[in-house]
């Protein structure tokens, strides 16, 4: 939902659509379609950035590569490449372990 008054984003709070304009001050009660209809997720606050798995238990659909694991030595792990940083950024390659499920990255 946007702000009618000023055209920014507005957030949840309480029961209410308040504008994340501090200056603006709008706010108006959410209706009963758009509660049924609609989930919004919480802010993530920058200071502290919410913890996504990456490699859930569904693995036999991930490619496998050849490289070693850094805690068993084992020559075999899944991988899956992420965009963990800004869009200008390379993108980081994670693998997990085929025998002992140890995850790592390279950037």
């Amino acid at each position: 939902m946007f702000c009618p008054k000023c055209g920014s984003l507005m957030f949840p709070s309480d029961g209410k659509l308040v504008c994340g304009n501090a200056g603006c001050g709008f706010s108006r009660e959410v209706s009963k379609v758009e509660a049924a209809n609609s989930r919004v997720a919480a802010k993530v606050n920058r200071d502290r950035p919410v913890e996504t798995l990456v490699l859930d238990g569904v693995l036999e659909t991930l490619p496998k590569t050849r490289t070693e694991c850094p805690k068993c030595g084992h020559f075999e792990a899944f991988w899956v490449m992420r965009q963990t940083r800004a869009a200008d950024e390379p993108t980081t390659r994670i693998y997990r372990c085929a025998k002992c499920s140890h995850t790592w990255r390279e950037y």
